[in-house]
């Protein structure tokens, strides 16, 4: 697959969460792409949409959140509003997640083994000997003991734990894994091991990754390219190095000096007031109220993502 190749394409997604108070805009007219190889991160604060947006790629949004608009294209295949049989078949096999909560997301009364033999039974007619070997050989990958083929999840530490979601993940190979946080309830050091797993099989597999986050630091190490979220909509789009090197949007910009200096002792830049209220945003850009360099023009007229070159686009009044 030539790495110029658009593994994943999302055109104008929007996701509207129906309330008895109005439809909450989570995701508004989202454009994303991710290449063959290429591991793209969404950044943003909590409640941003970002998970959001990886649960409507994975067509896996919860009542009382729906699909609203446009498309979410892998391989070139448009998923949305595919029937539950089809995506069951898409699943795993061209589309997996890594879940934010390992503990959650695994079976606390069953087996490593037949969770992650579960998975493979249900996509191949691998058996016996064959499928105990690629299960070893999968724990194997991501520097787990032969032992914990035979475990139980509360047997295991956190970072354990996790590296069993990436083994399950990459079990058949898919074209891209959306990694939701895997990192963000461990501490330091064992986010360090999975932080290095995660690049590891990237490596050897070649596979493509959206990867979740809010943490600046651990995106400018991992990801080849950055999409920054604000209140469901995307503030700027661009290479690793361009972005952290010249940042366009305030809200960037922001973002990027929260993270702490082991160079330097300088006080925590905190972003002040607070996210609109997502019922009902307001004219011109999302990100006015809380924008130090807001004026009139931003008030008014909402703008679009506009390529400043190399690639890298941002959605700011100060460049439409």
């Amino acid at each position: 697959m030539s790495s110029d190749q658009k593994v994943l394409e999302v055109h104008d997604l929007s996701v509207h969460y129906f309330t008895p108070g109005g439809a909450v805009i989570a995701a508004n007219e989202i454009n994303l792409y991710v290449k063959a190889g290429e591991i793209v991160g969404l950044v943003g604060e909590s409640g941003c949409g970002k998970t959001t947006v990886a649960m409507s790629i994975l067509q896996m949004v919860s009542a009382p959140g729906r699909i609203v608009g446009g498309e979410v294209r892998i391989e070139g295949r448009d998923i949305v509003n595919l029937p539950e049989r089809e995506l069951r078949k898409i699943r795993w096999r061209k589309l997996a997640l890594i879940p934010q909560g390992a503990m959650n997301s695994l079976n606390p009364v069953i087996k490593i083994k037949e969770q992650m033999e579960d998975a493979i039974i249900a996509h191949e007619r691998t058996r016996g000997a064959a499928l105990r070997e690629k299960v070893l050989r999968l724990l194997n990958d991501v520097g787990l003991p032969e032992r914990v083929y035979s475990m139980y999840p509360h047997e295991l530490s956190g970072g354990m734990k996790q590296r069993v979601c990436i083994a399950m993940a990459v079990a058949l190979n898919p074209a891209i894994i959306i990694a939701d946080e895997p990192t963000s309830a461990l501490d330091v050091v064992v986010q360090r091991v999975v932080a290095q797993t995660l690049l590891d099989v990237k490596s050897r597999l070649g596979v493509s990754m959206v990867m979740i986050g809010h943490d600046m630091g651990l995106q400018a190490q991992m990801v080849d390219r950055v999409a920054v979220m604000y209140a469901g909509n995307l503030m700027e789009v661009g290479p690793v190095e361009s972005i952290f090197e010249q940042p366009y949007h305030p809200y960037t910009r922001l973002l990027i000096d929260a993270i702490p200096s082991t160079k330097q002792k300088k006080p925590l830049k905190v972003t002040e007031g607070l996210t609109h209220d997502l019922r009902n945003p307001p004219p011109g850009c999302c990100f006015q109220f809380r924008c130090p360099y807001v004026h009139d023009e931003c008030r008014q007229k909402r703008p679009v993502l506009k390529e400043m070159g190399n690639d890298h686009y941002v959605a700011c009044a100060q460049f439409n």
